[in-house]
């Protein structure tokens, strides 16, 4: 009998599933994993935990459907909480299989993880979680542009998107296997009470995730107008918000891109439909950009290795963080953020640019804290973004700041953003 498990991490769809549907072929047999790593949620640096309520709330919420969608192909999800390798080598040795599929990941931790597993089992990685697959690029992921233009232009030329897998119709799993559901004290989540304020309410999982993309993409025909309102700070609809499904793969990058070349084809191609192809190649570009550099994206000087600049002063930190900084534009950037576990991308590049030029902290402070609120949080991208504003990562210009005061007047002109959250 050949059997193997099935690790998902970033991957958490049956659908355009490469792991999933390699093992499904390969394999009689196969066991649906996840393992939640408790480092990446406990403590940072800087004293806060890595991932808060919201974060954690939404990711309980994909854990649960998946395991909905394997439970109606004739499996289940087993979920356990500590460090991948012992946990993957335990459940190989209870049921006799030294075989593990995974998507390969890009951020550092993720690649230690790959390597402490690689050490024990038969670890069988497949495509990323990016848009354009590593082989199909024009270059080595060693040779990847320093500038997102030249990667854009090389890609956009020479890099097709791939078809989609489809969906397995049976996931074939031993009789024994009843799953395993999260243990209620793993990632403990307190109540948390919606904000009525919010843009929009995010429930975790790939139901909740293709609801958003055919209501975006669906007969209100938003998407024909993301470029002009993708920077509107209030509306729903202003911009797809499809990024908390990208993050935990509950909808794949290349599903996102099919489904925009239909829309095309149904209603037409603009500017607008273009630039969400442009938004996923800006996560590609993070993607490979943290597979080329590891470790130093996530150090101080950055992929830059440039001297280390800012302080880490609480006061300030805090006052950043709680929305009292005295810019009413930060600061209900900042409120929206603790309130709700979202805030759009202008507001990130605002509190970005304040606590970095204008506060002088260490930027890691910020990606830490955004990477405990953020639904959407992946590691690429919130450090690769953060880095960009710091000028220590993939920047050709040298002190990117944003004046908060000129911003709230471009993109809040009538100051009912403010309003909301003061």
């Amino acid at each position: 009998m050949s059997r193997a498990i099935v690790w998902f991490r970033s991957d958490l769809r049956l659908a355009d599933n490469p792991a999933l549907t390699a093992a499904c072929a390969a394999h009689e047999e196969v066991l649906p994993v996840l393992i939640i790593d408790p480092r990446q949620h406990e403590a940072s640096p800087f004293g806060f935990d890595r991932s808060g309520p919201f974060r954690r709330r939404y990711l309980k919420e994909s854990i649960a459907d998946l395991d909905m969608q394997l439970r109606a192909k004739g499996s289940a999800l087993h979920v356990r909480m500590g460090e991948p390798a012992a946990e993957l080598a335990h459940l190989g040795e209870v049921w006799g299989t030294r075989v593990v599929h995974a998507q390969q990941l890009y951020a550092w931790e993720e690649q230690e993880q790959e390597r402490a597993v690689a050490a024990v089992l038969d670890l069988r990685l497949h495509a990323p979680s990016t848009l354009l697959l590593p082989g199909d690029l024009p270059f080595t992921p060693e040779k990847l542009p320093h500038v997102f233009t030249a990667f854009r232009h090389q890609v956009e030329k020479l890099s097709p998107v791939r078809d989609l897998l489809p969906e397995p119709d049976l996931v074939r799993s031993p009789a024994a296997w009843k799953g395993r559901a999260l243990a209620q004290h793993d990632l403990p989540v307190e109540d948390i009470t919606d904000d009525p304020r919010a843009v929009l309410h995010f429930t975790g999982g790939r139901t909740a995730g293709l609801e958003r993309l055919d209501h975006y993409l669906g007969p209100a025909r938003h998407l024909s107008h993301y470029k002009k309102t993708r920077n509107a700070l209030l509306g729903a609809d202003n911009s797809s918000k499809l990024s908390p499904w990208l993050a935990t793969g509950a909808l794949s990058a290349r599903e996102v891109w099919h489904a925009v070349k239909r829309y095309e084809v149904e209603h037409g191609a603009n500017e607008s439909t273009y630039w969400l192809g442009f938004e996923l190649l800006w996560r590609d570009f993070f993607q490979f950009t943290a597979a080329k550099h590891g470790r130093d994206l996530f150090l101080r000087g950055g992929i830059a290795k440039k001297p280390p600049t800012g302080n880490t002063d609480p006061r300030r930190f805090a006052a950043w963080c709680e929305g009292r900084t005295g810019l009413p534009f930060i600061d209900a950037n900042m409120r929206e953020l603790a309130a709700t576990g979202w805030m759009s991308n202008r507001g990130r590049q605002n509190a970005a640019s304040y606590l970095v030029h204008d506060l002088g902290l260490d930027w890691r402070m910020g990606a830490y804290w955004f990477e405990h609120h953020l639904l959407d949080h992946d590691p690429c991208s919130n450090w690769g973004n953060w880095q960009y504003v710091a000028g220590v990562g993939n920047d050709p210009r040298e002190g990117r700041r944003f004046d908060p005061e000129r911003q709230a007047g471009m993109y809040d002109t009538d100051g009912s953003y403010v309003r909301l959250w003061s």
